[in-house]
Formats: C-alpha cells, sequence, structure tokens
C-alpha cells in the first residue's frame, strides 16, 4: 500500500459504510458535496478570526468576516443548481420524510 496504507486501509475497512453515499443519483451527491462546502466555508472564517483574541468593535469584526468572505466566494466558481431534477430525486429517495409544505 505504500504511503496512504492507513488511508487506504481505512476505506476497506469501512467501505459497506462508504459505498452507500454511491447509490445516490449525482443530483443528490451533489448536495452532500455542498455540505462539505458550507464546512470549508465556516473553516475559513474561524481561520480569519482565530488570529485576533479581541476586536476592538463589533463593526471591525464584521468587515474582516466580509472582507474573508468576499475572498472565499471569489474563488467559486461552477455550474447553477438543476432544483427540479434534484427535488425529483429527493422525492424518490425520500418521499416518505418530504411533505408537500416542504416543497412549496
Amino acid at each position: 500500500m505504500g504511503k496512504y496504507s492507513s488511508s487506504v486501509g481505512s476505506w476497506r475497512n469501512n467501505w459497506p459504510q462508504l459505498s452507500t453515499y454511491f447509490k445516490y443519483p449525482p443530483e443528490i451527491r451533489k448536495i452532500i458535496y455542498t455540505t462539505n462546502s458550507i464546512e470549508n466555508f465556516n473553516r475559513q472564517f474561524r481561520k480569519v478570526t482565530k488570529s485576533k483574541t479581541i476586536f476592538p468593535t463589533d463593526d471591525v469584526l464584521f468587515k474582516i468576516l466580509y472582507l474573508a468572505m468576499y475572498d472565499i466566494t471569489e474563488k467559486w466558481t461552477g455550474a447553477g443548481w438543476n432544483w427540479g431534477k434534484t427535488l425529483d430525486q429527493l422525492c424518490i429517495y425520500f418521499g416518505d420524510r418530504i411533505s408537500p409544505v416542504d416543497i412549496e
């Protein structure tokens, strides 16, 4: 296995749990990716604010977060989201959990 033996071993040991991800269509998997993107976005905010122990005013904090958000979102690229198809797939896989009120 070499350089990544612990990672490969972990994948092999946990494959039944990891492989359930692949049973979903790309539209649902994209929602999972988006969750990771949101976590990364929050991590970037923590990274910016972690170096400062105190902010003189709330405005200073808001300005720092705004500039960080501007830098983070400027790197984002990608195609638009096809919500109609995504919602169709969610209804197929999780129809028992989605009510008509959630859809409107």
